[in-house]
């Protein structure tokens, strides 16, 4: 009997891929395990020779690995897009998102902005600096830990406002989602996935890879907050 195909993903793939191991598992009798954690701390192991099947990341991380030689040529295919959203605490006034304007309204009157490592992080303070607000709000900026999911910061208090893939922050108790960001201040980031050059089983880790680019893996994505490539919203 083949083991179980083995993957390493960020967090923000998480539920998603706990959903759609287990659809795997009953419709097609695969054993499915994915191990998340911060993506940042997930390519540094990929790096010192983690093995697993499967690797779920962000486009451009996933690049870099395919290009040092960690995953199969030809495997990586794209599979969800997510956009980052604006939260804030739950109880607390709802910021307007309509238009560049509110959203800088919104940065100023934050006390403490919270956002993440990995792209959406990356994304989200090259957005400041374009706003021309970068010394003005770094002293209220607060990076989450690798892992970390940004909306706790909102829900302990160590945050008023805060930015993170929307499939992170859906959901979460003590967290309002504000919306995403408008115009063309708006972050989204594309999650792929390959099969890693480590792979014992690479023709069935490929299988279980083309059903999470399937409909069905589409489907279980929206529901979390995601969508398929190229898909209309």
């Amino acid at each position: 009997m083949d083991r179980q195909i083995c993957g390493l993903s960020s967090m923000a793939t998480r539920l998603i891929l706990a959903e759609l191991s287990e659809h795997i598992r009953l419709a097609h009798g695969i054993l499915v395990r994915f191990e998340s954690a911060g993506g940042v701390e997930i390519a540094r192991r990929v790096r010192e020779g983690a093995e697993a099947d499967l690797l779920v990341l962000a486009d451009g991380a996933l690049a870099e690995l395919e290009s040092g030689g960690y995953l199969l040529k030809g495997t990586v295919r794209p599979l969800w897009v997510s956009q980052v959203v604006a939260a804030v605490p739950a109880g607390s006034p709802v910021p307007a998102l309509g238009s560049e304007s509110d959203l800088r309204a919104a940065l100023l009157a934050a006390k403490s902005i919270a956002y993440s490592t990995g792209p959406s992080g990356t994304a989200l303070v090259d957005l400041i600096a374009r706003l021309r607000l970068a010394d003005t709000l770094r002293s209220r900026l607060v990076q989450a830990r690798p892992g970390v999911p940004v909306g706790s910061l909102l829900a302990s208090g160590e945050a008023d406002l805060a930015f993170q893939q929307h499939s992170e922050l859906l959901d979460l108790p003590g967290v309002v989602i504000a919306g995403p960001l408008p115009g063309n201040t708006a972050i989204s980031s594309t999650f792929s996935g390959g099969v890693l050059a480590s792979s014992t089983q690479p023709c069935r880790a490929s299988e279980v890879l083309s059903i999470l680019g399937s409909g069905t893996g589409s489907k279980t994505a929206r529901a979390r907050g995601m969508r398929a490539p190229r898909a209309q919203d």
